[in-house]
């Protein structure tokens, strides 16, 4: 499975700031907003990432995470020329996709909660061995918002349905989704939404259709942000900041996860600490390195 991560878009959300900066630069507490969905798609097991980019942002996205070498990992780069919707970013990947299966995230959702990473790689264990989607839901107070699961009595998935003015549940799907091939057929074939989007909730549909989609759900002992206005922005390093002063351990610290999935030495983390040096990030690193 390979791993597709959306930071385009214009983040209009957040203006003025983005008029010259990228949101997913933007710091969520003590890390750049994307350090925290890449660590999502890392603690899956998944090594070979795209990163879906503006064209005038490639450059500085390269030189915060270069090729991926340094976290053991193959890191490339794709060009949206302009915001065409979500599911545009499984079109954009194409090529970079090829035959495999994919894991798509939006660059400016974090997750944490306990069991995440089991829960990340047995939905990619469940799509690659028998196919079809993997999604989640997550309970909101403002549906309107997002798109919308409907459930039957028995748990079921009955329907989707994107930003709804009457919303039939408060399970929002979240900016996760684990795809087979067949997403890339499924993406052609959408027509433009009324606000002129390929959207990734028709993909969800389709795979409701065809009886393939599966809802899984995030429940109380999780937190999702969606950190793409003021507020969650705010909530979101809230929240981190306080996880990490608690407990002393970073949430969506790229280095750790690769460490500790041993896809780089104890050496290679020391040499990353080192170049960190004099800062509270490198010393934590030397810590984890040291332990």
């Amino acid at each position: 499975m390979k791993g597709v991560l959306l930071a385009g878009g214009s983040g209009t959300r957040l203006y003025p700031i983005t008029v010259a900066i990228n949101k997913h630069l933007l710091p969520i507490y003590n890390k750049p907003m994307i350090y925290y969905p890449l660590s999502v798609l890392m603690l899956a097991g998944i090594r070979e990432v795209l990163i879906v980019v503006n064209p005038q942002d490639e450059e500085v996205f390269r030189k915060l995470l270069g090729d991926g070498s340094r976290l053991g990992m193959r890191i490339q780069y794709a060009i949206q020329e302009k915001p065409r919707g979500l599911a545009d970013g499984l079109l954009v990947a194409e090529d970079f996709i090829g035959d495999d299966s994919v894991c798509m995230i939006l660059g400016d959702n974090i997750f944490f909660g306990h069991d995440l990473p089991n829960i990340l790689r047995s939905a990619k264990e469940e799509v690659e061995s028998e196919g079809g989607a993997v999604v989640f839901g997550y309970y909101v107070k403002d549906p309107q918002r997002f798109g919308i699961v409907q459930f039957d009595e028995r748990g079921k998935v009955i329907s989707i349905e994107e930003k709804p003015e009457n919303p039939k549940s408060n399970y929002a799907v979240v900016g996760l989704y684990f795809y087979d091939n067949q997403a890339l057929s499924y993406a052609k074939e959408i027509k433009p939404s009324p606000r002129g989007e390929l959207e990734i909730t028709s993909v969800n549909q389709e795979y409701l259709k065809r009886g393939s989609l599966k809802v899984k759900i995030l429940g109380r002992g999780f937190a999702w942000f969606d950190a793409g206005t003021y507020d969650s922005f705010l909530e979101a390093g809230n929240f981190v900041a306080t996880i990490e002063n608690k407990t002393g351990l970073m949430i969506g610290n790229i280095e750790e996860i690769a460490y500790r999935n041993g896809w780089i030495s104890k050496e290679k983390l020391l040499e990353i600490a080192d170049t960190l040096r004099n800062t509270s990030y490198g010393e934590y690193l030397k810590r984890i390195a040291n332990e």
